[in-house]
C-alpha cells in the first residue's frame, strides 16, 4: 500500500470523517492565527473573539507570569535536554512540592502532558487486571486503556454507576475505574464521593482526569469568592475527599497555561512509576518556559487566583443564563465555564460554522463521530480574560442563531 492509499483510508475512516470534512469545508481547523490581542485573534485580515481558548485564569496573558520566564530560560537554556530519569533541573522538584501542598496529596509527579500520563500510567498500574472505563470519560483515557488491553487488562465500559456496580464484584484485580473530572464536553461535574465510596467498597482505584477541573474548582469554604470554590485545587478537594484509594490526574496547559501535567499519588507508587512510564525514563521533558510559568502560575493563583475564578463564574452565568432565558439545550447543568451549544439535527454544522466565523466568534467545533450525531454542535469555552464587551457580542450572536432556530431547545435535548 502506497502512502496515498494510506492517506484515502484515513480519510474514509469513519472515525475521522467529520473532522477531515470540516477541515476541508470550514476555517476552523488548521487555523493560522496571525496576532492576538487578549482574547481576540486575528486570521489573516479577519478578527474574532476567542472562545475556543481552555486558558481559563488567563495566565497566559498574565504580565507578572510573562516576567518570570526570561530569568529561568538565562539559568536553565531553552530546554534541559535530559530526560527525568537522569536529571532534572531543580525547577522540578519545586513544582512538585508546591502542587502535592496546593492539592493535599500526598506525593506529586509532574510529565509533559495528560495524553503521555495515561498511556504510560495506566497500563503500568492495570497490569493483567481490570479497566473500567466510563464510556463518557476523554479518549485520551480510552487510548491508554487500549494500550494497557494490548498488555494483558480486561477492558470493559460502563455508562451509569449501577452499570459500575454490576461489573465491579466480578472484576479481577488489579481493578482500575476510570474516568473524568470535569468533563471535557458537558463541563459536568461528577459525584465523586459515590464513586470512590464503591470503589472502595470493592478494592478498586478510582483514577480520575481532572484537565478540565484544576484551576477552576477547589476546596468549598465560607469565604470562597464564587461556587467554584477556593484556590483552583481540583475536584477531590471540591468534594472534600482524601486520596485514599485514588490517582488524580490534570494538566497545566489549560488554566495554568504551561505545557506540564501530573499525577497525584502517594510516594511509593511516585517511586514505582519513575521506574516503569515511558515519558519520566525516555521523553524530553517540558522546556523550561513552561516549568517557569507553573512557578510564577503558583503565586498568583495564592495572591488574585480566587477573584480571577469569581470574574470567571461571574460571566459564565451570563452566558448560561442567556443561553437557558433563550430556551436552548445545553448539557452544562454545573455551571462551569464550558458550555457545549448542539445545533438543530436538521442543521449542517459547516453552514453554521461559516455564520459564526462572518461574526467573529471563534469555538471549538465538536463533529460527530467524536459526539454522538444528537449531540454535534459546538462549545463555547469562557476565561477570566475575556471581556464583558466580549460577552455582550457573544449573547447578540447567541440570539441572532437562535432565531434562525439554529439550535436544539432545551425540550429537544432532554428528549435525547
Amino acid at each position: 500500500m502506497t502512502v496515498e492509499q494510506l492517506a484515502t483510508a484515513v480519510d474514509e475512516d469513519p472515525r475521522y470523517s467529520g473532522i477531515a470534512h470540516l477541515r476541508e469545508h470550514t476555517r476552523f481547523y488548521d487555523a493560522v492565527i496571525d496576532e492576538i490581542d487578549g482574547r481576540r485573534i486575528r486570521v489573516g485580515g479577519h478578527w474574532l473573539t476567542d472562545w475556543a481558548s481552555c486558558n481559563y485564569l488567563g495566565f497566559d496573558l498574565e504580565p507578572e507570569i510573562i516576567d518570570a520566564v526570561e530569568p529561568q530560560l538565562r539559568r536553565w537554556g531553552t530546554h534541559p535536554s535530559w530526560s527525568r530519569m537522569l536529571g532534572n533541573p531543580s525547577l522540578y522538584p519545586r513544582i512538585e512540592e508546591r502542587l502535592a501542598e496546593l492539592l493535599g496529596a500526598p506525593d506529586t509527579l509532574v510529565l509533559p502532558t495528560i495524553t503521555q500520563i495515561h498511556l504510560s500510567v495506566i497500563p503500568a498500574l492495570a497490569g493483567d487486571g481490570t479497566l473500567l472505563v466510563d464510556a463518557r470519560a476523554h479518549k485520551t483515557i480510552w487510548d491508554g486503556c487500549v494500550f494497557a488491553r494490548g498488555q494483558g487488562a480486561t477492558v470493559r465500559r460502563f455508562r451509569s454507576l449501577d452499570e459500575l456496580a454490576s461489573l465491579l464484584p466480578a472484576a479481577k484485580g488489579p481493578v482500575l475505574v476510570c474516568m473524568d473530572g470535569v468533563n471535557s464536553m458537558t463541563g459536568n461535574i461528577p459525584d465523586l464521593p459515590r464513586y470512590l465510596d464503591l470503589c472502595r467498597r470493592h478494592g478498586a482505584v478510582l483514577y480520575v482526569d481532572d484537565a478540565h477541573g484544576f484551576g477552576v474548582i477547589g476546596e468549598r469554604r465560607p469565604d470562597e469568592t464564587s461556587p467554584y470554590g477556593a484556590r483552583g485545587n481540583s475536584i477531590v478537594r471540591y468534594h472534600g475527599e482524601s486520596y485514599d484509594d485514588l490517582v488524580l490526574v490534570g494538566g497545566f496547559s489549560k488554566a495554568y497555561s504551561s505545557l506540564l501535567a501530573f499525577v497525584a499519588v502517594p510516594t511509593v507508587l511516585k517511586n514505582r512509576l519513575k521506574a516503569s512510564a515511558a515519558p519520566y525514563l525516555y521523553s524530553g521533558p517540558s522546556p523550561t518556559a513552561s516549568l517557569a510559568t507553573v512557578l510564577a502560575g503558583f503565586d498568583v493563583n495564592a495572591e488574585r487566583g480566587d477573584k480571577l475564578r469569581a470574574d470567571l463564574h461571574r460571566m459564565t452565568m451570563r452566558v448560561l443564563g442567556h443561553v437557558r432565558g433563550l430556551g436552548l439545550f445545553t448539557p452544562n447543568t454545573d455551571d462551569t465555564p464550558i458550555i457545549e451549544l448542539p445545533i438543530a439535527l436538521d442543521r449542517d454544522l459547516v453552514e453554521v460554522s461559516e455564520l459564526l466565523w462572518a461574526r467573529g466568534l471563534f469555538v471549538t467545533l465538536a463533529p460527530y463521530p467524536g459526539v454522538p450525531r444528537d449531540q454535534v454542535g459546538f462549545r463555547v469555552q469562557v476565561t477570566a480574560a475575556n471581556t464583558d464587551a466580549e460577552v455582550d457580542h457573544l449573547l447578540d450572536v447567541l440570539s441572532e442563531l437562535a432565531a434562525a432556530e439554529v439550535f436544539q431547545s432545551a425540550r429537544e435535548g432532554s428528549a435525547s
